[in-house]
């Protein structure tokens, strides 16, 4: 099991503050507090919130356990389906592997409010590749 702290990602991804709980190769769990700034025109989160955070935590966890082998991970697919919004304080986010193969990796990403009611579902398609 890995750890990351929040202070350890950057890019977009600290820019909407993700913060990885417990990452290992099958399972990843993550959060993001809620802001103003994550929220559409209707106070709802934004899906693009939603979709980045399951793309980063699938496409993280891949990278970490195929780069020692000199390959890099990097999604090639992201199915979101929205079945209620969030708008409570916390977005949750619980990302399983379903397929562990030599060059694609198949996740679901389960992402709920703070009353655990599931509000996404994504499935993640992440490649497997040589490392440039």
């Amino acid at each position: 099991m890995t750890t990351l702290p929040s202070r350890g990602l950057t890019g977009f991804d600290a820019l909407y503050g993700l913060e990885i709980d417990r990452l290992t190769e099958a399972e990843v769990t993550a959060r993001v507090s809620v802001r103003d700034e994550l929220r559409q025109p209707a106070g709802l989160i934004h899906g693009g919130v939603l979709a980045s955070i399951a793309e980063s935590t699938t496409t993280l966890a891949t990278a970490r356990a195929v780069e020692p082998d000199g390959k890099a991970a990097q999604g090639i697919s992201n199915q979101t389906s929205f079945l209620r919004p969030i708008v409570g304080d916390t977005i949750h986010a619980v990302a399983r592997r379903r397929h562990r193969g030599r060059t694609t990796w198949v996740w679901e990403v389960e992402l709920s409010d703070d009353a655990g009611r599931l509000c996404a579902l994504v499935r993640m398609t992440i490649a497997v590749r040589d490392a440039p």
